[in-house]
């Protein structure tokens, strides 16, 4: 899902000028929304009052705060503070505002919660579409294979 259109016309490369110091992390925030998962937990999060910011987009930002190093709320705002790179983020405060709205309702954790599961699968489904398996795994020096992509996915 792509909703603002933050990623069209993104190119990441190692030099030049307009260099962020958090490039990486938009990798990570463009997943999410490939995935299905910003779209999911929007509509997890939908809300009948008008809010300026959607609250998906607020809380897959804030997993890339969190992915990013941030350890407190406040550190949400190194993206907002690189906007040329993320273009418009949610502020600090209506940061804690989502937060809040998802702690006082129960039934958007159940949605969240099969929001995630679903980006989830897609993002294991495309893994096995394109190598025809999950490739394997180092494990204890020794590496796992030969999972079969049809019919396998991880269960959480």
């Amino acid at each position: 899902m792509n909703v603002t259109g933050w990623l069209k016309g993104l190119e990441v490369t190692a030099g030049g000028t307009g260099i962020v110091s958090h490039a990486g992390i938009v990798l990570v925030r463009a997943l999410a929304d490939r995935t299905g998962l910003t779209g999911g937990l929007s509509k997890a999060l939908a809300s009948r009052r008008l809010v300026i910011h959607d609250r998906g987009r607020v809380l897959a930002d804030l997993a890339c705060a969190i992915a990013d190093g941030a350890e407190v709320i406040s550190d949400f705002r190194v993206l907002g503070d690189q906007d040329d790179l993320f273009g418009l983020v949610a502020s600090v405060p209506t940061c804690w505002r989502a937060l809040n709205e998802i702690a006082v309702g129960g039934r958007a954790l159940t949605q969240i919660t099969a929001a995630v599961n679903a980006a989830r699968r897609q993002a294991w489904a495309a893994i096995a579409a394109r190598h025809g398996a999950i490739p394997g795994v180092q494990v204890a020096g020794k590496t796992l294979e030969g999972v079969p992509a049809s019919g396998w996915m991880p269960r959480w």
